[in-house]
């Protein structure tokens, strides 16, 4: 997951206003409910010491939200008396609402609750053209229609030769189409940098476009029969299987991620190529050496308090090493929320491993086929405390810093 859309959030000081809402539901009573969040969300800031300026602007927020259009739920993000960032979730949050104020914005349940899911191309083939639509974590839009000749594209029963021959000129038609289509689904991928292409449609007409793409956009290319180009054929079991695409994909690229980390952790030539605990990851962020992090919601050592500065190296276990980094006044925050901010604005990519997102990645009949063939989960390395990183540059038996106390 990259992280770069939250770095408007580190670009000013805090403290932090950070709430999460449940946004799923939608019935008669949902003028007064919304009413009633806002208020209980703005009163339980302002008991933990949030300034009247930034609890108004956070009841605002979230009394302009409409509930039950397709959204999950949403998180806010507010400081001196401004939302900065408001995202859709993917994931309703559990207990309907969170509210969090601290030095740092409360981002460990955003990556949870917004799945690394791919922008996906959507693209529904006939035999003259296709329509794309892009499909986002938040959103579905129309993108672009491409369009073919529209003569000749059928064909005759006639054995006759005139006959054949239009037949041939048919064909070449819809290969010329077929053509047209992949330049434009090329040309999609790099407009919205998307890394999933559905192909909806005939056979014929999928596998023709699918052929006439560059071999490296071919493997992120999958086809499916449901649905198709024509008024009416869209289905919602043609949304289901594409969710399920999305998710899977998400699934695969954490399932390699963690298989990286594994191997890395299980090197025996003295390269220390992956860390995790606390102490290794506040050292390898402090020197920006992170380049993938690994995140386990429900870790014990996520909520875990390190000391923190204004700038992303400013991250120690003791107060003291937190002022020779340059603070003076130090504060505290939790693990994951100082490690994230690192991962921000360094580049570093972020991998949930486990929790909600990941228990939608994998249905109940794709684990009963599993078992049914017999397959057996690879025994891989689970991040110590919940929190792993894959480095950017390998050391040579380099340790942490001891724990405070040893």
């Amino acid at each position: 997951m990259d992280l770069a859309h939250l770095t408007p959030l580190y670009d000013r000081p805090g403290p932090w206003a950070t709430a999460y809402l449940d946004t799923s539901a939608a019935d008669e009573s949902t003028l007064s409910r919304r009413e009633l969040k806002g208020r209980q969300i703005s009163e339980e800031l302002a008991e933990q010491g949030a300034d009247q300026e930034t609890c108004l602007a956070v009841r605002r927020a979230i009394d302009s939200y409409a509930f039950g259009e397709q959204t999950a739920g949403r998180a806010v993000f507010a400081a001196h008396g401004q939302v900065m960032l408001d995202p859709v979730l993917g994931i309703p949050p559990p207990g309907e609402s969170l509210s969090v104020w601290a030095p740092l914005p409360h981002v460990a349940p955003l990556v949870e609750l917004t799945p690394d899911e791919p922008d996906t191309l959507v693209v529904r083939v006939d035999r003259v053209g296709a329509d794309i639509e892009l499909r986002t974590s938040s959103e579905r839009s129309p993108l672009d229609t491409v369009q073919g000749r529209d003569w000749p594209v059928h064909r005759t029963a006639s054995a006759d030769w005139s006959e054949r021959h239009f037949q041939l000129s048919v064909e070449n038609t819809w290969e010329e189409n077929a053509r047209t289509v992949a330049a434009g689904v090329e040309e999609a991928v790099t407009t919205t940098g998307a890394h999933l292409v559905v192909l909806v449609g005939d056979v014929r007409e999928r596998r023709s476009v699918r052929d006439a793409l560059p071999e490296h956009l071919r493997a992120t290319v999958v086809e499916t029969e449901h649905g198709g180009r024509a008024a009416g054929s869209h289905t919602a079991r043609l949304d289901d299987w594409i969710a399920a695409q999305r998710r899977q994909y998400a699934g695969l690229r954490a399932a390699e991620a963690l298989e990286r980390f594994t191997a890395a952790k299980n090197r025996d030539d003295g390269r220390i190529e992956a860390a995790d605990g606390v102490p290794a990851l506040v050292d390898a962020a402090r020197e920006h050496r992170i380049a993938t992090l690994l995140l386990r919601p429900d870790g014990p050592d996520t909520h875990r308090e390190v000391w923190a500065g204004p700038k992303s190296e400013q991250i120690a276990l003791r107060r003291t090493d937190a002022r020779s980094l340059g603070e003076p006044e130090p504060f505290t925050v939790r693990a994951d929320d100082a490690l994230l901010r690192s991962a921000t604005l360094t580049g570093a990519e972020v991998v949930v491993v486990g929790g909600a997102a990941a228990a939608r990645d994998r249905s109940p009949d794709e684990d009963l086929a599993a078992d049914n063939r017999g397959e057996a989960e690879p025994e891989q390395a689970e991040p110590v405390g919940g929190l792993g990183a894959l480095l950017r540059w390998p050391t040579e038996g380099e340790h942490p810093l001891p724990e405070p106390g040893t």
